[in-house]
Order: structure tokens, then sequence, then C-alpha cells
């Protein structure tokens, strides 16, 4: 089943989850930050700075100072490539998987708000 929105409905979600985001107790996320811990947690690893910073357009140092912000917090974490120590891996950590988690769980949640008012 696939949920059909207009737009005013569309931006209506993205409005419900975003002001969840920032009242709850999670971490308040950046858009670029929430973009790169998508990134990393829906793409099949593995992920490096290079590949993150071509990914989204950025330079390395707007990903490092994005992990910087996010490994503060325990939502990824980093070491370095053993096979090739120029690169930097990102990896997921259990706090950023349920963070994930929770986050599609109130997605899920505001979308269904919305389908119950449209039906």
């Amino acid at each position: 089943m696939s949920l059909q929105l207009t737009t005013a409905e569309a931006l209506r979600l993205w409005h419900a989850v975003n002001l969840h985001l920032v009242t709850d107790d999670e971490p308040d996320l950046s858009a670029r930050q929430l973009t790169i811990l998508l990134t990393v947690y829906l793409e099949a690893p593995p992920h490096t700075v290079r590949a993150l910073a071509e990914r989204l357009k950025v330079t390395k140092p707007v990903i490092t100072r994005a992990l910087d912000a996010m490994g503060k917090q325990g939502l990824l974490g980093r070491r370095r490539d053993a096979n090739d120590r120029r690169n930097v891996l990102v990896q997921r950590t259990l706090e950023g998987a349920l963070f994930i988690e929770r986050l599609g769980d109130t997605i899920a949640a505001r979308a269904g708000e919305i389908g119950r008012k449209v039906a």
C-alpha cells in the first residue's frame, strides 16, 4: 500500500516530523547531518568521508564537521581503513540505529495521521 499525498499534505507531513524532531529528547540534527545519517544507514556500506562528500556535493571538511557533531552524540563512528590508511570509514552505531528506527516510527505515525485526515 502506498500513501498518495498532495503537495500540501506532503509539506504538512514534513512539518509534523520536523516539529517532532525539535521538540522531543532526540538529538537536534541539521538537514545535512540527517542526510548523512540516513545515507549511512539506508545505503550499503562501506561509507567513507570522501564518498559522502562526493555524494552530497560538499567538501570533506563539511562532512568531517558533521561527523564530529554526530560522533559526540554517539550516532556514527569513524576509523581508518586498514587497507588504505588514506580513507576514513564511517561506521554505524547502536545509538544511531536506534535513532533511525525511532525516526522511521515517527514518520510512519505522522503519515498515518495525515492519511486518516485524508480518508
